[in-house]
């Protein structure tokens, strides 16, 4: 499948990470009977909700372990969206709204741990889950009826899932991985205070007049926009194991994009985004304005940057770079659901224990870090959607691989979750990724690293190597049925010549295999940047982070990117004739 597509990577909090999967939403969505209801009212108190949902989920199990195929497991998971947002273009304010939605989601399984009606079904027509329902659900009757009437519609979805599961199974070999369909957790209590959206709509808006306002006056940019986003997301959930988890996580960003055409039709963008877990933290009007300025430096200058060849050789990624880089190549190949699915390539399903990456390095996933010195990492949090309490995995240590992140749906030799279970609301819940940190235990300054580049330009007999500064987007392939392999866009490349000048060039994708792209790792810096994204794939968008330093790869290769034929605009810029206008009236020559 194609695991992710990324977009918008800059700055020191940047990112934005969607995967896409081309196939029918139907043909992924098999595994849970799941379902959303959207209320636009209040639910009843807070403290009351996990109450009532325990409640109804007790009685309707009880209730249905009556039936001949009774259910072994089931969860309840409302979650509640308090959103808010703002956007602005060449200093004016375009849009803006603010919404309340709740939603549940419901994971009823019916069979045992062993095989259940989630099992993967090849061919034949699925299932799909139930969609989205839109309910006012604004007393706790409300809330029990809509519990009880949607309980009862997937347990009917389960049983029609289990029976051709369990026809399908006959008529199959049996499977490499002999491991089950689900897997015991111990319950999980938790419950903090519920977090409420703080949202300035009015200095927001100002901010963002302020902070677009230089690209109407810069002749080079085509198009531009900003926008804020707030957004306060409480889970309430429950399940038959126990668990009872109350949380509730803010989170705001700010992303700003500008566009501009090269004269052989290219069209070229920069994203920078910031992240952070309080409004007031994005709005700091030096920072801003600095990388609103430099944004547009940047676009003049792409427009006149050469185009480059395709090319193989060393390189620098810095650790922006890195942190995507890592994100794709090695971190969703690592994820568990991809080791055991048929479907998959199973990339590194048999390296454990083998050296993928230089002795020294190390990779972990943490999702219980918030902050990586003064930046909110928002691949944070403390439960998954599962309830199982987020855990710290350490992937590759000291270059060697260890092990994958897991959901509760094991895979041979790791029966257990490691709290990776996630999903956006509606979704199935996958393995997915959360803070990746690349840790290097004797990295080199940034000026050592540079020069290992040349000595590696030299001995491979390279007039220049590269030095991929930002990265904007990307995607991984990892089906059986295409090739395992990575393509990753940078916006910010340079060539470094043997004599160390620098020179921007335009038009590369990054491209390669995993494998072998890693056997390549050299070395690490003392340098460290973050990304903050949104991730998208088979159970929908997350939140990830990256913190990540510069690394320098003996071997790369970058083919040509996508250019659009279209010429650039036969009108000149309106900001040349107020100029030209300006400079007539007041005496001095054009």
């Amino acid at each position: 499948m194609t695991s992710s597509d990324l977009h918008g990577v800059s700055g020191m909090q940047h990112g934005r990470l969607r995967h896409r999967d081309k196939r029918p939403l139907s043909d992924i969505s098999n595994a849970l009977c799941v379902c959303s209801l959207v209320a636009a009212t209040q639910l009843c108190a807070d403290a009351d909700v996990l109450d009532v949902m325990q409640d109804e989920l007790n009685r309707s199990f009880k209730v249905l372990q009556e039936e001949p195929t009774p259910p072994y497991y089931l969860s309840y998971e409302i979650t509640e969206s308090a959103s808010a947002n703002i956007s602005a273009s060449f200093g004016e304010v375009i849009n803006r709204g603010s919404s309340t939605t709740r939603y549940i989601d419901i994971n009823l399984r019916v069979g045992d741990f062993s095989l259940d009606n989630t099992h993967p079904v090849e061919g034949g027509t699925v299932i799909p889950d139930l969609g989205a329902y839109t309910i006012a659900i604004d007393d706790v009757d409300a809330l029990r009826t809509t519990l009880w009437y949607r309980t009862d519609m997937a347990f009917k979805t389960a049983l029609s899932q289990f029976t051709r599961v369990r026809n399908r199974v006959q008529t199959t070999v049996e499977a490499d991985d002999k491991s089950g369909d689900f897997s015991v957790v111990e319950p999980s209590t938790y419950i903090e205070e519920k977090r409420e959206l703080d949202a300035d709509m009015e200095l927001w808006g100002r901010k963002l007049q302020e902070y677009t306002h230089p690209f109407a006056t810069s002749p080079v940019v085509q198009t531009n926009s900003a926008s804020i986003s707030g957004e306060v997301e409480t889970r309430w959930f429950v399940n038959t194991d126990g668990s009872r988890v109350l949380v509730s996580q803010p989170y705001y960003r700010m992303v700003i994009s500008a566009t501009a055409k090269a004269d052989d039709g290219m069209v070229l963008g920069l994203v920078r985004t910031f992240d952070s877990v309080a409004p007031d933290r994005l709005l700091k009007d030096e920072e801003v304005l600095a990388t609103v300025n430099t944004m547009i430096d940047e676009l003049k200058a792409l427009r006149e940057a050469p185009l480059v060849d395709p090319y193989t050789g060393p390189a620098l990624l810095s650790g922006r770079a890195t942190g995507v880089f890592l994100h794709e190549v090695l971190g969703h190949p690592l994820e568990g659901h991809r080791q055991k699915s048929e479907d998959e390539s199973q990339t590194f399903r048999k390296q454990v224990g083998e050296q993928l990456l230089p002795e020294g390095f190390s990779v972990v996933f943490d999702p219980s870090m918030e902050v990586f010195g003064e930046t909110d990492l928002i691949g944070n949090y403390k439960f998954d959607n599962e309830g199982v309490r987020g855990q710290r995995v350490v992937v590759i240590d000291n270059g060697v691989l260890k092990g994958f992140l897991m959901s509760r749906a094991p895979i041979e030799g790791y029966p257990e979750s490691n709290g990776h279970g996630r999903k956006q609301i509606g979704h199935a819940v996958v393995a997915r990724q959360s803070n990746l940190l690349l840790e290097v235990d004797d990295p080199v300054s940034s000026e050592e690293l540079e020069a290992m580049l040349l000595e590696q330009v030299e001995e491979q007999g390279k007039e220049f190597g590269l030095y991929f500064k930002d990265i904007t987007g990307g995607f991984t392939t990892t089906q059986r049925n295409s090739p395992s392999a990575f393509n990753v866009t940078p916006v910010l490349v340079y060539k470094i010549y043997r004599d160390g000048s620098k020179e921007l060039v335009r038009g590369v994708n990054l491209i390669g295999t995993p494998l072998a792209t890693l056997s390549e790792v050299k070395a690490g810096a003392t340098d460290i940047e973050i990304f903050n994204g949104i991730c998208g794939g088979e159970s929908g968008s997350v939140p990830v982070s990256a913190v990540a330093p510069s690394i320098l790869i003996s071997q790369i290769e970058v083919q040509k990117a996508e250019i659009s034929r279209d010429i650039p605009p036969i009108l000149p810029s309106p900001v040349d004739n107020s100029s030209a206008q300006l400079m007539n009236s007041t005496g001095d020559t054009q």
